[in-house]
């Protein structure tokens, strides 16, 4: 089979396409043959040598990737048998193996794939829609009427929680620049902040939840926004305890917040995709041949939505 392997740390030139044996499904898992992958910033940060690089940096070979959706051509699983159309996040923050025509995965990371839906569009459904489903229903229970306040809303985990924000009953607010503001609120967010425009203290005030996709100091610029009681919820890695620490100080709920691997939310998400409650807005489909062009999009951070790639 064709497979992009990641050869070290590094560039895009250190993803290389080879043949491989096609992998063995092991007992509660099903080989995928795999219609599309997608990619996420995780991807790009993990073949640079930061990310999950540190967790899988001793595999042999490396093969990058969590986010697929294809056909079951071999099952080891109760709960999928052979040509079910599947859909999921893989092994994530491990070894998912995703950069192939076949995944051998466990049946308890994936969904049915609802048939109205795109391969391509239930691909990109996958680590960043679970990561916004996740930290909106595992740390937080929003009611009608809340403020949520959704950073980099134009991107991919962002685009995902706008829409589950407004399915929950949330007034949202959505940062993004100037260029993206119609596309924030085409999503449903009832109010965009262009962030290079004006502070966000200036524009935002009474947030019951943030959920920050940026990190760094764009979350001690958060906590003056948040009211007493309410919560901030951190996606990128490096929300040192200092921060959790201020926002405790400030009678504020902080949380580092990583996602993982659930076939259980992803059949949640397939009846949100089924049902219309939700859509992903995939801005460019590049063919597998072409991961090294789709990882320098997805590392620029101007990425509208998601990327996905398509195999034959």
């Amino acid at each position: 089979m064709r497979a992009i392997v990641l050869k070290g740390p590094g560039g895009v030139e250190q993803l290389q396409s080879v043949e491989l044996p096609q992998p063995i499904s092991r007992p509660d898992e099903v080989l995928v043959r795999v219609n599309a992958i997608s990619i996420n910033p995780v991807d790009a940060k993990t073949r640079a040598g930061k990310g999950v690089y540190g967790r899988i940096k001793s595999e042999d070979p490396i093969i990058l990737g969590w986010d697929v959706s294809g056909v079951v051509v071999e099952s080891n699983a109760g709960q999928f048998a052979k040509g079910d159309e599947v859909f999921g996040m893989v092994r994530f923050p491990g070894h998912g193996k995703a950069y192939a025509e076949y995944v051998a995965a466990p049946a308890a990371d994936l969904a049915a794939k609802p048939a109205g839906i795109t391969h391509t569009n239930a691909a990109a459904s996958c680590l960043a829609c679970l990561t916004a489903w996740q930290a909106l229903t595992e740390h937080v229970r929003i009611k009608p009427g809340q403020r949520v306040l959704i950073h980099a809303a134009a991107g991919g985990v962002g685009h995902f929680a706008v829409q589950l924000a407004k399915h929950f009953g949330a007034y949202v607010i959505g940062t993004a620049s100037a260029a993206n503001r119609d596309f924030v609120l085409d999503l449903g967010a009832d109010e965009h902040v262009d962030y290079k425009a004006q502070a966000l203290e200036d524009a935002v005030a009474d947030v019951d939840v943030v959920l920050d996709t940026i990190g760094g100091d764009n979350i001690d610029k958060s906590l003056p926004v948040i009211r007493k009681g309410g919560t901030i919820i951190s996606i990128p890695s490096g929300m040192s305890e200092s921060v959790t620490d201020k926002a405790k100080a400030m009678g504020i709920n902080g949380f580092f917040f990583l996602v993982r691997s659930s076939g259980e939310d992803m059949g949640k998400i397939a009846t949100l995709l089924e049902n219309g409650a939700i859509q992903p807005h995939v801005s460019q489909v590049f063919p597998f041949a072409d991961m090294g062009q789709a990882h320098l999009q997805i590392e620029s951070g101007r990425t509208r939505g998601k990327l996905a790639l398509r195999l034959p």
